[in-house]
């Protein structure tokens, strides 16, 4: 066992688990830390990893199964922690997206196993996905999804998936007063031309997967856009001064591409769909998501600072060089 001294810099090489993992959600709980996320096409099961530190990861086995459902797949899990009951909000339908719509299921523990409550949380809507609890400081928790759009616009030319925001009443209702966080806005944001969706043929924009991070009062949803297989998914955010908004961004630069991640050509393809999370030392923040390897075998887990500036969030990656790990707690330490 190699002696660690003073001066041993303890590091993370991306991937941070080798197993195929979209959608990465990580809780952290009572110090350590929880990972959910969808399996390839096919699988109908929702995983649960455990890490005592971000970067030493363990798969558990299944958190949650719909095999005897009716359902092909379930995706993009995210988990909430409210009054000794753990929360999964995830999608179920088809293994294109077919019929997707948002349920949740509940469990005494972060491993689970999660049980369904048999409630769609979007009755009215033919599409939900990727959705995010939220907890404000005042205690109200609100539901970010995603949603099918088929109308246009003056503001809104582009026909597709965005992003809304709803307060839930209880942690398993809707207020049904849904209000819209951002919709597709920029050419990077095209998920496929002439797609065939709702009998339509239709030039489809994305923009999906939110996560809400509050800082210094405001509050910033990340996402992501474009097309999940391809180099221009990545992923950006918009900013409001309250949960339910109204949301902007910079338009000259929502132009330009995503500005916290983005493919590096021959390295990573599509780093996306992410999460925030706060390191053992209960400072630093990382950002968690996926991409895929040049060759598309599969989408992994990974992991990179995220740091704050005047103008907002930041990040250096995707990396692939060996980074300095999650810092510590001083418990951890001694």
């Amino acid at each position: 066992m190699p002696i660690m001294t003073e001066t041993t810099v303890r590091t993370y090489t991306n991937p941070i688990y080798s197993g195929y993992l979209g959608d990465p959600f990580v809780l952290k709980h009572d110090g350590e830390y929880y990972g959910y996320g969808t399996v390839p096409l096919g699988g109908c099961s929702l995983p649960v990893l455990h890490s005592p530190d971000l970067v030493n990861w363990r798969l558990l086995g299944d958190a949650l199964t719909a095999r005897e459902q009716g359902f092909d797949c379930l995706w993009a899990p995210e988990v909430a922690h409210h009054e000794g009951t753990f929360y999964m909000y995830y999608s179920a339908g088809g293994d294109e997206g077919q019929g997707h719509q948002l349920r949740v299921a509940t469990a005494p523990h972060p491993t689970g196993p999660f049980e369904d409550q048999g409630r769609v949380l979007t009755p009215d809507d033919p599409f939900t996905i990727d959705a995010h609890p939220f907890q404000d400081d005042d205690g109200q928790w609100y539901l970010f999804y995603s949603r099918d759009f088929l109308e246009v616009d003056e503001e809104h030319q582009r026909v597709g998936t965005g992003i809304v925001v709803d307060r839930l009443v209880d942690m398993t209702r809707l207020a049904g007063e849904r209000r819209t966080v951002v919709r597709a806005h920029a050419e990077w944001q095209l998920y496929q031309k002439q797609r065939l969706w709702y009998d339509r043929v239709w030039d489809w924009y994305t923009v999906e997967g939110a996560f809400v991070r509050k800082h210094n009062g405001r509050y910033y949803c990340l996402y992501s856009g474009g097309a999940w297989r391809e180099p221009n998914y990545g992923v950006s955010y918009v900013v409001a001064d309250h949960p339910l908004g109204p949301y902007t961004y910079d338009r000259e630069t929502a132009r330009e591409g995503p500005t916290l991640l983005r493919t590096a050509p021959g390295r990573v393809i599509g780093p996306g769909h992410a999460s925030v999370v706060l390191a053992p030392d209960g400072v630093q923040e990382y950002i968690i998501y996926h991409a895929w390897d040049p060759e598309h075998t599969g989408r992994t887990m990974r992991m990179d600072r995220l740091d704050w500036t005047d103008h907002g969030p930041t990040c250096p990656g995707p990396t692939l060089d060996p980074q300095p790990a999650p810092p510590l707690s001083r418990d951890t330490q001694s």
